[in-house]
């Protein structure tokens, strides 16, 4: 499905893929991206009925108390950002937290997310787009996990097409293109 419009969060691992702050030695690392919509944006209804179709064809019958279940255990993609009083630009917000694995379960490597500017022309890390703040249209699948490791609703990534500017949020990544070359300082000059 796409999602038009929405600022990007948390996009350090859109092109490199990292492991979460709590994740175990064995997780595999995976690409990654936030999205936050607003609470009236009537792209909500869109992604809601997917979340309940995608159960539905897991779950059949039972589709409805286990998506209950599983929402107030916090494992559905779609949270409220009014949880989170300490991150820029949650408030007031719905968002969705997509991921694509770096590996297939054979070790093979996957594809990762394409990641392209306005005029569809492909974004590197090094382009400083897409940043935590801006706008961007994305798109993802949401699928039903049913597994080893539990049922759940994910969310994973498979395009971001950079929109438009935003304010930056403090969560931002510093690159190598934030700093002076200074390898003809002597040590006299830096103190």
């Amino acid at each position: 499905m796409k999602l038009k419009n929405v600022r990007i969060s948390f996009c350090q691992n859109l092109f490199v893929p990292g492991k979460m702050k709590n994740a175990k030695p064995e997780d595999k690392a995976k690409y990654s991206a936030t999205f936050l919509i607003p609470k009236n944006d009537p792209q909500l209804k869109d992604i809601q009925a997917e979340i309940e179709r995608v159960a539905a064809l897991e779950w059949r019958d039972k589709a409805p108390a286990i998506l209950k279940g599983l929402m107030a255990e916090n494992r559905v993609c779609l949270h409220d950002g009014d949880t989170k009083p300490d991150y820029d630009g949650y408030e007031g917000n719905m968002y969705i937290r997509a991921s694509s694995n770096d590996e297939n379960r054979d070790g093979t490597k996957r594809a990762p997310p394409v990641v392209i500017d306005a005029d569809k022309t492909i974004l590197t890390v090094k382009s400083g787009k897409p940043y935590a703040g801006c706008y961007v249209n994305c798109a993802i699948t949401i699928k039903a996990q049913n597994n080893e490791w539990g049922k759940r609703i994910n969310a994973y990534l498979n395009v971001v097409q950079f929109l438009r500017d935003g304010d930056a949020f403090m969560s931002g990544v510093e690159t190598e293109d934030d700093f002076d070359d200074v390898s003809n300082i002597g040590a006299d000059d830096l103190a």
